[in-house]
């Protein structure tokens, strides 16, 4: 009898491991709470709302943020800039302990799937448009044509696709878009001969590097400069620097790769998927012809994008506005495409279809963080953490403060929710060893796009699952070069400590 081969459970199966780690963790942690501090427009008031729930209003002034040791800059509440709770320094307190049982944990991803609706709709709707156009056959004629263009410098591909999306993470934020680009890059990148971890490296780490040194991006050094009480500019040279020197390193480090898999395919950590991926992603036998429907609905296709790009920039759109635009894109789409109406429909839903798994991963994803919330243990760790790294030796300080950062990103994956959250838990203890709140910033910045390279509770699980990678193979391609990051990281923290 032939042995069943092991292998590496999927992406779901991997999020309910993590969700049930994450129950485990709010019956073995202490539950606690800082008071939060928000601001209520309706009322023009500040509201504290301690540990037991109690809220209490404060004029919303700088006065009152002074008092309340809150270093966050009082326009930035009034404006709604800062519109998440921010914890306020000094007022952790244990609670009542309140594990989160099985019940808990089966609601958690239909609770995670309720938060993650806008998310879930757009790649629904996406999923649509790339099907239509996988029916026409407009990607593998396109992907042909380009081929040949590229001949012989198919390296390129690599270096624009993660600068470009390397950009857009460090100015705006650009992550959970990406998941639009997986079935349009993907058998790009193999037919120029490389294998589908080249595409997701392109992609996901560019995002990644632009997300972790960040220069404008409002979401997460934005919210965190104004939690700290600094200004934006604040340490941007240096991490601006830092961004060119990590996207050099992830480049150099992608490419070695690649090249290695062009020249052996057997080299390739994905292998024993070649055959797959090529007949799920790659064009066989006799490639269509590029007519002038299929360039016309590619036309809509890629402006579509280009809108996409101008919305996220200038108008701060989200994913409600996002999905409008592309759900417009499959209207124009239904007529460009020449496929009749009733056809359309079938490969539309089809296409959504085809994505239900990267939605679902999407809505655990969130679930996990949603366990711990409501277990009340992430002020907890938060408060541990602040606590034992209080009065040490700058160099010492900030390193330690940056793997603080690692593992509160771990539990808490939303960047603006952990810049809210630790910063002004954070940004004080640094005035006590003479460190800048700006290294601070930075430090909250590298830790928490070090995690993302490998945290379940973030995007990569959603990114394998678009392309049909196991997580263990992302492990054994991403963690060199995470360290290699973790190591330039720490150094660049420490540059910024002297100039």
């Amino acid at each position: 009898m032939k042995k069943k081969k092991l292998s590496f459970p999927s992406a779901l199966t991997v999020l309910f491991i993590v969700l049930i780690f994450a129950a485990i963790l709010t019956a073995v942690v202490p539950a606690g709470l800082y008071s939060k501090l928000a601001y209520n427009a309706q009322s023009n008031m500040f509201e504290i709302t301690d540990s037991v729930g109690k809220i209490t209003e404060m004029e919303p002034t700088q006065e009152t943020l002074d008092e309340l040791g809150v270093t966050g800059n009082l326009d930035k509440f009034l404006d709604g800039t800062i519109s998440k709770p921010v914890a306020i320094p000094g007022t952790y307190e244990k609670v009542e302990q309140n594990p989160q049982g099985i019940f808990q944990i089966l609601l958690a991803p239909i609770s995670g799937v309720y938060d993650s609706i806008d998310i879930i709709l757009f790649i629904f709707v996406l999923g649509g448009c790339i099907g239509v156009l996988n029916y026409m056959g407009a990607f593998n004629s396109a992907i042909a044509v380009l081929s040949k263009i590229t001949k012989g410098k198919e390296y390129l591909l690599i270096i624009l696709i993660t600068i470009i999306i390397a950009a857009g993470g460090t100015t705006f934020g650009l992550a959970e878009e990406t998941i639009a680009l997986y079935p349009i890059l993907v058998p790009v990148f193999l037919a120029a001969g490389y294998d589908v971890m080249v595409c997701i490296a392109a992609i996901y780490m560019g995002s990644s590097i632009g997300t972790m040194f960040p220069t404008i991006n409002p979401f997460s050094v934005g919210n965190a400069s104004n939690a700290a009480g600094i200004s934006l500019a604040d340490g941007m040279g240096i991490r601006f620097v830092a961004l060119a020197i990590g996207l050099i390193i992830t480049l150099v480090y992608i490419l070695r790769y690649a090249k290695k898999v062009k020249a052996d395919p057997s080299q390739s950590i994905c292998y024993d998927q070649y055959e797959y991926h090529m007949k799920k992603f790659g064009h066989q036998g006799e490639v269509p012809k590029f007519t002038g429907r299929m360039k016309l609905t590619l036309a809509v296709f890629g402006i579509t994008f280009a809108v996409l790009v101008w919305g996220l920039v200038t108008k701060q759109w989200w994913f409600d506005n996002m999905t409008a635009l592309f759900l417009a894109c499959a209207i124009i789409m239904a007529f460009t495409s020449g496929i009749g109406e009733k056809n359309f429909m079938d490969q539309f839903i089809g296409g959504a279809a085809d994505l239900m798994s990267v939605a679902l991963v999407v809505g655990v994803a969130r679930g996990i963080n949603i366990i711990l919330e409501n277990g009340m243990v992430s002020d907890t760790i938060l408060a541990y953490f602040s606590g034992a790294i209080s009065g040490m030796n700058p160099t010492i300080f900030i390193i330690l403060m940056m793997f603080v950062f690692i593992v509160l990103g771990f539990f808490i994956s939303s960047s603006s929710g952990l810049a809210v959250l630790s910063v002004p838990i954070m940004a004080p203890l640094a005035d006590t060893v003479g460190v800048s709140r700006a290294a601070i910033v930075s430090a909250y910045a590298y830790g928490l796009g070090l995690i993302s390279f490998i945290t379940p509770a973030g995007l990569i699980l959603a990114s394998l699952a678009m392309v049909d990678v196991t997580y263990d193979k992302w492990l054994k391609f991403i963690m060199p070069l995470m360290g290699i990051t973790a190591g330039f990281s720490a150094v660049m923290l420490v540059i910024q400590l002297f100039v």
